[in-house]
């Protein structure tokens, strides 16, 4: 007979001293837990959430508060949609996300800030800047109205 799957799920955590319940059964590639529950295979800290905290509710997926995606421990994780994961995580869009000004420190705010063709934020004041200086490369001293 075999183990009913809470039994498996149990025997394949182990505690760190970060609090973590770091799954010691197969990770993926990409670091997170994987286990089969009734022959379908699921990421072990959903099937913790789902068995421990409430159903995942539609729409929303798994934030590892941690930052380890090998971590089931449900006191770590956090539903919540796909863009706060991303912009808690350490991504170079999320970094980018939480700036307050642009990289010659003008306030990223309503009346300073556009976004370009790609979609990220960019700064008037340092475009003003770009085109005066182009001007005056080009010998231009003032454009007409």
């Amino acid at each position: 007979m075999s183990a009913h799957w809470t039994d498996r799920f149990l025997a394949h955590i182990t505690d760190t001293p970060a609090g973590c319940w770091q799954w010691t059964g197969y990770l993926m590639p990409n670091g997170y837990a994987r286990i089969s529950v009734a022959g379908e295979r699921q990421y072990a800290h959903r099937v913790a959430y789902e068995a421990m905290v409430e159903p995942i509710p539609e729409g929303l997926v798994i934030d590892h508060l941690c930052r380890n995606r090998g971590c089931v421990n449900p006191e770590h994780l956090d539903a919540v949609t796909q863009r706060t994961n991303v912009l808690r995580g350490e991504s170079q869009a999320a970094a980018r996300a939480r700036q307050t000004a642009c990289v010659r420190g003008h306030a990223f705010d309503r009346t300073n800030t556009y976004r370009a063709g790609n979609g990220t934020r960019k700064c008037r004041k340092c475009r003003t800047a770009a085109r005066a200086r182009a001007r005056r490369r080009q010998g231009v001293s003032h454009v007409s109205a």
